[in-house]
């Protein structure tokens, strides 16, 4: 199961750099807008200390991490929801995501055109949101429409409700759903129901006013030249990426935990759930098998396991748990499925 996070921005805000940083993968990067229109996609490695913990105790034959995709989306413009820019196009390719990561500009490079006209990422923001809002406005007209046809009451109060906060502008993911009504929308994949997080790409600048959305603050053209560096390079220079803290901030969220299976000493690996998820639900992840058939599972806590420093101590200590198939995974979760 792969989670996605769409980079999305104006154009020349820096999201094509930054996809370089993350996938440290050659992409075309130009001063003109509208130079990415097929998106580019990566699977990028989640940043893990624990699984470099477990696979030192284990000592497995291969270790493998747990990953995230991120995806490199084409420029938006003012006037994406109505076309302008190939926006549809684009918008369709951020319904595809599960959250979104705003890139927003705060250089200035006379050589790299600014198409806002001006150093403002809290406007950018804005005009990002505005266009969002508006797919999704449109969308929840036509859904209206068909389930007043069909006379699905409940649905369209939901949507009746729904329309009334994106009008006031109001984000899908800012108003107040519960389970029930979140469930009657999901198969409409509103833009601003996805979890959102945002990169402001400064250099060395900074002042830019206020912003008030949750951001970090990153010099993407010092993060790709550092590129060039090994991690020891980097301590010796001062100089230090933030591109871990961002992909750990991606993951979070998205409401993510990872637990990890030790396949009898072959292999350590780290696997990616939602929160909340059940055991068979975690089996169904690593094979199709362990959740169909899914009797049982042994289970052992990051933390525990690295006191005990091996299964088998685990197991003769005590430390085990037998758990079924209501037990609710918890990160760090060491685990053995029987089937």
């Amino acid at each position: 199961m792969s989670f996605s996070v769409g980079i999305v921005g104006l154009p020349n805000v820096g999201k094509s750099t930054l996809f370089k940083v993350l996938t440290k993968r050659e992409v075309e990067i130009s001063p003109r807008p509208f130079t990415t229109i097929k998106p580019n996609i990566g699977q990028v490695r989640v940043p893990d200390a624990r699984l470099e913990k477990i696979a030192k105790l284990v000592k497995p034959e291969k270790v493998t991490p747990t990953t995230i995709e991120f995806i490199d989306i084409a420029g938006l413009v003012k006037g994406a929801h109505k076309g302008e820019g190939l926006g549809n196009q684009f918008l369709s390719h951020i319904r595809n995501c599960d959250s979104i990561l705003f890139v927003l500009r705060a250089f200035e490079n006379p050589e790299v055109e600014n198409v806002l006209g001006e150093i403002n990422p809290q406007k950018e923001f804005e005009i990002l949101k505005i266009e969002l809002l508006m797919k999704d406005l449109e969308t929840i007209e036509k859904a209206i429409q068909k389930a007043e046809r069909k006379k699905e009451q409940k649905k369209l109060r939901i949507l009746e409700k729904i329309k009334e906060k994106i009008s006031e502008g109001k984000m899908i993911s800012e108003i107040d759903l519960n389970e029930e009504e979140q469930e009657k929308i999901k198969e409409y994949q509103f833009l601003t129901q996805k979890p959102y997080f945002s990169v402001v790409n400064i250099n060395g600048r900074t002042n830019f006013g206020e912003i008030k959305f949750p951001h970090l603050k990153m010099n993407l053209k010092e993060e790709k030249e550092m590129l060039e560096f090994t991690k020891e390079e980097r301590k010796e220079l001062g100089i230090e990426s933030r591109i871990e803290e961002l992909i750990e901030n991606c993951y979070k969220i998205l409401n993510l935990i990872t637990f990890y299976t030790i396949a009898g000493g072959e292999e350590t690996r780290a696997w990616t759930i939602k929160e909340g998820s059940l055991a068979p639900d975690a089996g169904g992840v690593v094979h199709s098998d362990f959740k169909e058939k899914f009797i049982k599972a042994e289970v052992i806590n990051f933390s525990d396991f690295i006191k005990v420093e091996s299964w088998q101590k685990a197991k003769e200590m005590g430390f085990l748990k037998i758990v079924g198939k209501d037990y609710k995974v918890k990160d760090g979760d060491i685990i053995e499925f029987k089937i």
